[in-house]
């Protein structure tokens, strides 16, 4: 295809054949769709190929061939289009199970699709008047920006969801010819088999979908332009961006005259959800505090249930027998306890079946401790959650109640209500807080937005800010900490100051107020972040925290971690917290009221 140097060269492709060895293959075509400067995706799974890229001329011809190289891709038909830049930001090359998700078996493009039918032919079709029903596949927000006249829409807001919307249609059409179409025909591959199985006689698939049909026949008989999976949003019949724009908030796309409205704010929201943004998000928040406050009663971890702790064999201790390798996996465990749970039949394989003491172990296995009928500590469950989005959950977290399940705690554990409150997402603590820590805890959505997330605080540009009320009265109003801090936990998982092999440390202190039976109220601002950072530095300094269970005053160790609900609180709050938001990239702050102290920022 000719192209003048200054263009980038679109291409969009998928093909149903089966694909092996999809590890080396994705390795091989990302190295080389790098080297030819590349950008865009590419699905690889063992049903076949799904592609949408953009490069130069012959950058997208070096990569076509090497696409038609792979056996099963000889023949692997393009759609092409042009722009003045380039749409995507990079190259990604994943690997799926699917490359079109629909979740339903048998259904196997590769060996039996309906009839296509090509742009010129429906063309024809609908120029003749021919009764014929079209059937829109696409999700909801893409037919917004264009559709065939008198289309019908299938009504969904994701693919999966197609195999509902179908038993909704009008038996009538079971009886009648009906042609489905998407955007580049991919979706139709496995939406009409499915359609035919489920009793529909007559059905065809516009071949190479909207994007086909504009590249032959123009915009003849549609309305609009097409959405598209990149930079783009639209293009129109001639295959040229359109100035339609995405809301970031809803996904709705948006005309040119849309982005004109005084409610559209690029990067927060649209005429569609400006209005109702902000009533949505504090009525699902309330519907999370309605879940959490059912858990509490009673509490998870209170009703009597099987505990089995995963223990995982590693190399070095492949072909011992189980008994030996679980005592040096774990040597906190004398061997008499050992031999006991195995007569007792609580030790099982991956599968809970029990296995006896002499059994030889392969590295990679993974053993269970059976724990029955086990009933947790109560814990305080009245979380608060401040604030949600798409990425993010910002969460007040009361104490005591720990963040991850350790020792005597599985369920009563914020990660353990979170789970069941986001199911089936899981939510997951960005940062640590101590068990008798309250305040802020920062929770992304999914592993996506904790890997754009996690970068700040590994580089320190998350700013927190703890309140600390503490025994005795510094000498200074503002003072810091840099004593290491020891790596490795010693009694009751407590850390200490360790000059020789310390991690490097750093505590900032002001003093907030300071009160008249010898306590201060400290505002904390740990710059490192070290396990127990702030409880050990003031302990350092002589200056141990209210009701702390284990850096107690005089230099001495505590011999528990976790308070009970009825000990006095460690007053010890993570306040504030700053960071850049993972989507948006503006700046955020959130702030915790103080449990046990009327402070105000």
């Amino acid at each position: 295809m000719d192209a003048s140097p200054q263009k980038i060269i679109n291409i969009a492709a998928y093909k149903f054949t089966p694909i092996t060895e999809l590890r080396v293959l994705r390795e091989r075509l990302l190295a080389f769709g790098k080297s030819q400067k590349l950008k865009g995706s590419l699905l690889l799974a063992p049903e076949g190929v799904n592609l949408f890229m953009a490069g130069t001329p012959e950058g997208v011809d070096a990569f076509v061939d090497e696409l038609r190289s792979i056996p099963g891709l000889e023949e692997l038909k393009l759609k092409y289009s042009e722009t003045d830049y380039q749409p995507f930001n990079r190259l990604l090359i994943r690997i799926k199970k699917e490359i079109i998700a629909f979740g339903v078996e048998g259904i196997n493009p590769s060996l039996r699709t309906s009839p296509k039918l090509s742009a010129q032919t429906l063309k024809q079709w609908l120029d003749d008047g021919k009764p014929i029903t079209l059937l829109d596949t696409r999700n909801d927000y893409e037919i917004k920006l264009g559709t065939f006249e008198n289309a019908i829409p299938i009504g969904i807001d994701h693919f999966r969801d197609f195999p509902q919307a179908v038993e909704k249609l009008p038996h009538t059409l079971k009886e009648r010819p009906v042609v489905m179409f998407c955007t580049g025909g991919i979706r139709c591959e496995k939406a009409g088999p499915f359609m035919e199985k489920m009793g529909f006689k007559n059905i065809f698939q516009l071949d190479g979908g909207i994007l086909k049909y504009f590249e032959d026949c123009g915009g003849d008989h549609y309305n609009g332009e097409c959405f598209v999976f990149d930079q783009r949003v639209g293009v129109d019949p001639s295959l040229h961006e359109t100035g339609s724009d995405q809301c970031f908030n809803c996904l709705t796309p948006l005309t040119k005259e849309e982005q004109q409205d005084q409610r559209y704010v690029a990067g927060k929201s649209c005429p569609y959800c400006y209005q109702t943004q902000d009533d949505l998000r504090a009525q699902q928040i309330a519907q999370r505090h309605a879940q959490i406050t059912k858990l509490s009663d009673p509490l998870p971890g209170s009703i009597p249930y099987d505990n089995f702790r995963p223990i995982k064999i590693q190399r070095e201790f492949a072909s011992q027998s189980l008994i030996h390798a679980l005592g040096l996996i774990v040597p906190n465990i004398p061997a008499t306890e050992w031999e006991s749970l195995f007569s007792a039949q609580l030790i099982l394989n991956s599968q809970r079946i029990p296995v006896l003491p002499n059994h030889r172990v392969k590295e990679g296995e993974i053993y269970l401790r059976k724990m029955p009928s086990i009933t947790e500590p109560d814990v305080r469950l009245d979380i608060s959650i401040l604030y949600e989005d798409e990425a993010l959950t910002v969460i007040n977290k009361p104490a005591p109640l720990p963040i991850h399940a350790s020792g005597r705690y599985n369920r009563n554990t914020l990660q353990y209500v979170v789970n069941q409150v986001y199911a089936p997402q899981k939510p997951h603590p960005a940062h640590r807080l101590d068990a008798n820590t309250t305040g802020l805890v920062l929770l992304t959505r999914t592993r996506h937005f904790a890997s754009l997330l996690q970068p700040q605080f590994e580089h320190g540009l998350v700013k927190k800010v703890y309140l600390a009320k503490v025994n005795g009265s510094p000498e200074s109003d503002s003072f810091l900490c840099n004593a290491p801090i020891g790596a490795e936990p010693k009694e009751v998982g407590t850390r200490d100051v360790d000059f020789n092999n310390g991690l490097p440390s750093e505590t900032h202190f002001t003093v907030i107020q300071r009160n008249p039976d010898g306590s201060t109220l400290l505002e904390a601002r740990p710059i490192t972040g070290r396990t127990n950072q702030i409880r050990v530095h003031l302990w350092h300094l002589d200056l141990p925290i209210v009701g702390d269970p284990v850096y107690v005053p005089s230099g001495q160790l505590g011999t528990r971690q976790t308070l009970d609900v009825t000990d006095p609180p460690l007053h010890l709050h993570a306040w504030k917290i700053s960071f850049i938001h993972p989507l948006s990239r503006q700046p955020m702050t959130f702030e915790a009221p103080c449990p046990w102290a009327n402070v105000k920022a």
